[in-house]
């Protein structure tokens, strides 16, 4: 019986479909070691044990939606298929999806989070708040050693280095982080309450070291903030809590710089097209001014100006007698208010009630005595009279009627 010879090719190949067929979809774990990521996006690696690695590889479409940042020595747990990498004859693993290992927990509490507060309405886009075109103040709050407050410094000097910049520093990761950036945003609505934009946020790294940032008290202290926030979390692929529930999410701190200040020349251009477009309204307008201008001269008004001067005349003739006629009525009114006035004032003024025999007392300062009690025998007192003033002294007092 004659022996099928083979191409290596075909080895390869039928290697390949045995391999696939019986090992897609396994969950391996394994060191990290020999990485490289290459410029086309797709991922090189080793997976290896205390005795033994196996090569592989992570195309662009799947590492695309890591959660991480793969390097050599972290312990990763892996889902893929075992292959064969033909035209090599090399034994791989195609990985579709990576995570890193002892993460479980985080993520478990993560989606727990986010389904809470999705139901409570803390991520709904509705409330969220617009962002001021050009702040005047900005608030960060931030590591102060971090690559963050670098990076934001930068684009904003480049951009508006007269904006007025207020920086909080907190602690970006670990045991205490959560609290302290959490404070930190309570604190710059308390105290600084003329902030226009908070920036919250920190560098990348991975879902241990950002996950302060999917704590449930940051991401309350987000929603209480009467200052639009801009969570900006350096990881360009998954969002944290605080970047579902801030008004806006940056990539990274320097785009939460870009956004918020947008670009200078962006500014000005756009004001010379504003500009561009006021000149054009009025030239417009202008243009139809003048149109209407050549159709008005040559109305007949214009050809016997006579015409228009006699209308005008006779209308001004009849303005001038409404407006005697007005005066004349107006005056009359006010006449009678003020006689009414005139006789009303009689009637209340003292020098009425003096005239009918009545008199004013009062002591040497000008002080109107109105009780006995308030004068001695032997004070010295004023009588205004109707006409005239006496200068009087008390030589006795009637105690009946005290």
């Amino acid at each position: 019986m004659e022996r099928k010879i083979y191409t290596v090719t075909e080895l390869n190949t039928l290697a390949k479909n045995l391999i696939e067929e019986n090992f897609s979809d396994i969950i391996l774990d394994g060191e990290i070691s020999n990485f490289k990521r290459h410029s086309s996006g797709h991922l090189y690696f080793s997976l290896k044990d205390e005795k033994s690695q196996i090569s592989a590889v992570m195309y662009r479409f799947y590492a695309q939606n890591l959660s991480f940042i793969p390097k050599d020595g972290i312990e990763v747990r892996v889902l893929g298929t075992v292959s064969i990498y033909s035209p090599r004859g090399s034994y791989q693993i195609i990985v579709e999806k990576m995570f890193e290992k002892g993460l479980g927990d985080l993520k478990k509490r993560f989606e727990e989070l986010k389904r809470k507060l999705e139901k409570e309405g803390l991520m709904a886009q509705a409330r969220k708040r617009p962002l001021p075109l050009l702040p005047r103040k900005i608030g960060i709050i931030t590591s102060p050693t971090g690559a963050a407050i670098r990076d934001i410094l930068t684009v904003i000097k480049r951009r508006f280095s007269n904006v007025h910049l207020i920086l909080y520093p907190v602690r970006v990761q670990g045991e205490f982080a959560k609290d302290e950036i959490a404070e930190a945003i309570y604190d710059m609505n308390k105290y600084f309450p003329d902030v226009d934009v908070l920036i919250v946020g920190r560098g990348g790294g991975s879902l241990e070291d950002l996950f302060a940032f999917n704590e449930e008290v940051v991401a309350r202290a987000i929603f209480a903030s009467k200052i639009p926030v801009i969570s900006a979390v350096g990881h360009e692929i998954d969002w944290t809590i605080s970047d579902m529930v801030a008004d806006f999410r940056a990539a990274t701190p320097s785009v939460a710089a870009e956004i918020v200040l947008g670009k200078k020349e962006d500014f000005l251009n756009n004001l010379t097209v504003s500009f561009k477009r006021m000149f054009q309204a009025v030239k417009n307008k202008f243009s139809g001014l003048e149109q209407r201008f050549q159709s008005i001269i040559k109305r007949p008004y214009f050809e016997n100006p006579y015409l228009f001067l006699g209308d005008f005349e006779q209308k001004v003739d009849l303005i001038v007698e409404d407006f005697h006629m007005l005066v004349e009525k107006v005056f009359k009114e006010y006449e009678e208010k003020v006689k009414n006035l005139e006789k009303n004032l009689k009637v209340l003024s003292p020098e009425n009630i003096l005239s009918r025999g009545y008199s004013i007392t009062t002591d040497k300062k000008g002080k109107i005595i109105k009780d006995g009690k308030t004068v001695q025998q032997g004070d010295e007192v004023d009588v205004k009279l109707w006409k005239g003033k006496l200068n009087c002294k008390v030589l006795n007092k009637n105690s009946e009627d005290l």
